[in-house]
């Protein structure tokens, strides 16, 4: 993380300062030539089959990248080549906060999904938004889901170095809270081996190449394999 830090606090700056006020500092995710949503389902929907839902920011969506580059893309093709017989359904929005996430949750979710992973809080940390209320919007996504009896994986995401240590603590306790109080699956960092590393990363620092995404997918894999048996 201290490379990761070192990287990537120059761009948040920058970013930040760019912004007039009112508004927020702009999010991870905002790209004047990106559309503001990607959200990707199969070409050839196969209502038989089960979903697996990722609901994300940009990272998730696969920002600057084909649409079959995105790390939720890479898992359709590895669930695939094991005859799992799942859609895997990309509910990424570039720029969404836990609240944004909250607030479509319910609609991503429809139909028969069988997991649902929530890869949500990057633009939060970047914003300096309340860690309570991370967790509320987290706690409240990921017990909708289990109500539903849908199995949930959570991505933790680390804030960034200029918000402080503190805020960071805090940030990064959230993920560890709501994943003990629902019993959910945890993921602790979405980017880990990414993050801070030129190479796996597009010119910002901060959303990952097409190498990059598919380092990601081999790590949200490792967790995401024991929560999708065959179909």
């Amino acid at each position: 993380m201290v490379r990761f830090a070192a990287r990537v606090l120059p761009l948040m700056l920058v970013l930040a300062a760019c912004t007039a006020s009112p508004p927020p500092p702009p999010p991870i995710s905002a790209a004047a030539t990106s559309p503001a949503t990607t959200v990707s389902v199969p070409a050839t929907p196969r209502a038989a089959r089960p979903r697996v839902v990722f609901l994300g920011d940009s990272l998730t969506a696969g920002l600057g990248l084909a649409p079959e580059q995105a790390f939720p893309a890479l898992l359709q093709r590895r669930m695939d080549a094991a005859g799992l017989g799942y859609d895997v359904i990309n509910a990424g929005v570039s720029g969404d906060t836990s609240a944004g996430g909250l607030s479509r949750a319910e609609w991503a979710t429809e139909g028969d999904v069988r997991v649902l992973v929530v890869a949500l809080g990057g633009n939060d940390a970047l914003r300096g938004l309340p860690t309570d209320d991370l967790r509320r919007n987290l706690l409240a996504i990921v017990t909708a889901a289990q109500a539903r009896g849908i199995r949930v994986l959570l991505a933790g995401m680390e804030a960034p170095p200029n918000v402080g240590p503190a805020y960071a603590a805090a940030f990064r306790q959230v993920y560890v809270d709501v994943a003990e109080r629902t019993h959910c699956a945890r993921l602790p960092f979405l980017l880990e081996g990414v993050a801070g590393e030129p190479a796996l990363n597009q010119a910002d620092g901060i959303h990952p190449t097409a190498a990059g995404a598919a380092r990601v997918a081999d790590h949200v894999w490792t967790a995401l394999q024991p929560l999708v048996p065959p179909a």
